[in-house]
């Protein structure tokens, strides 16, 4: 009995080890499947779909859609875990599958775009397009150039109707000129289309009227040694007469001006000392004889007298050496000061006496319209 219930004894202590250990093993066993991120228990609560990598993401939208994708509808794309993925399309109601490349995309919007355009005439580029065969310049940058301001400026000179080309008034912009042979005026007034330059000096007395001297005497060129281009003086003042005289690199405008065929008026202020005759002015007018023959003033009239002294003007369109001086000593009125004020339609104003001054537009194309130009 003893050892019976010794080896009883014994079995239940075997077996409660063995129910130890099985339990150890079994307690193990649970920490592995817990380890083994607990699919028992996602099957025990009904089979929650995993959540997919983003390489396994779907994204067809419409009645097709797959559990493992996003269902159609708003939030189709968040629950498919691709914030911003393709939608559905509601052009016309139709459900649209997007292309699964970029390239594929392109493809159907490179064939939409030729369906599209089928049949069309091709697009005719206007002669102004960046690439086009062109001649010339455009009028408003010739304009423009030439010192009417800026090309917006210039383009409103044309809306104007102020403009012509070879004497047709131009309406239409982006007009193009060949400034070497089309002839353009603004109001009526030539326009200098070339890089021409053209001044007005108040020469002071004792300045030469060369543009180089030889002697090292003050002259002409002193006042003009900064400019790019050779320019050269219209025309000759005496060394002890002031007054306007020009500058310019235009040679057939300079030749013209001092042509007596155009018979440019200049005008000239004269200092002598009277009494003078009333019949002064009607001697001049008529012809003074000189050794190189007469010489006629246009006009003439006393600006100023005071006591003695008289300031008069004398206009004439010759141009020959000391002709102002040598017609009133011939009258017998000698000269003691003489100034030229102006030049045809330029004037010398005020300005001052050594100060070089550029001619207006305006200026220029009243000069050239003198000598029609």
């Amino acid at each position: 009995m003893r050892s019976s219930s010794g080896r009883n004894s014994s079995g239940n202590n075997g077996g409660s080890r063995g129910g130890n250990s099985g339990g150890r093993g079994g307690s193990g066993g649970g920490r592995g499947n817990y380890r083994g991120a607990g699919n028992a228990r996602d099957d025990k609560q009904g089979g929650r779909p995993k959540k997919p990598r983003p390489e396994e993401r779907r994204y067809d939208v419409g009645p097709g859609a797959t559990q493992d994708g996003p269902k159609s509808g708003r939030g189709a794309s968040a629950r498919g875990g691709a914030k911003g993925g393709p939608r559905q399309s509601q052009a016309g109601g139709r459900g649209r599958t997007a292309p699964a490349s970029s390239r594929e995309y392109d493809a159907r919007a490179e064939e939409r775009n030729r369906e599209r355009y089928a049949g069309k005439k091709d697009v005719k580029l206007p002669k102004t397009f960046p690439g086009a065969e062109q001649e010339g310049e455009r009028l408003q940058k010739v304009l423009a150039r030439a010192g009417y301001g800026s090309r917006r400026a210039c383009e409103e000179l044309i809306e104007q109707a102020r403009v012509e080309i070879n004497g047709e008034i131009v309406l239409e912009q982006g007009r193009r000129v060949d400034p070497e042979k089309d002839e353009v005026k603004v109001d009526g007034l030539t326009v200098a289309t070339q890089s021409y330059q053209f001044f007005s000096l108040n020469k002071p007395a004792g300045v030469v009227s060369t543009m180089e001297d030889p002697e090292g005497r003050q002259c002409l060129g002193d006042y003009v040694t900064n400019r790019e281009t050779r320019l050269f003086h219209v025309g000759r003042l005496d060394t002890e007469t002031e007054g306007v005289i020009l500058l310019t690199n235009h040679g057939e405008l300079a030749h013209r001006l001092t042509h007596p065929k155009y018979g440019v008026k200049k005008t000239y202020l004269a200092a002598i000392v009277g009494p003078i005759p009333r019949d002064l002015g009607k001697r001049l007018k008529d012809g003074i004889q000189l050794e190189d023959g007469y010489a006629r003033a246009d006009h003439f009239r006393v600006v100023e007298q005071t006591g003695k002294n008289y300031l008069v003007e004398v206009t004439l369109h010759e141009g020959r050496k000391h002709i102002v001086r040598r017609m009133l000593a011939e009258a017998g009125f000698p000269v003691e000061k003489l100034v030229r004020t102006s030049f045809g339609p330029i004037t010398l104003g005020d300005q001052k006496s050594g100060w070089l001054r550029r001619l207006s537009n305006t200026e220029v194309g009243m000069l050239m319209q003198e000598v029609d130009l």
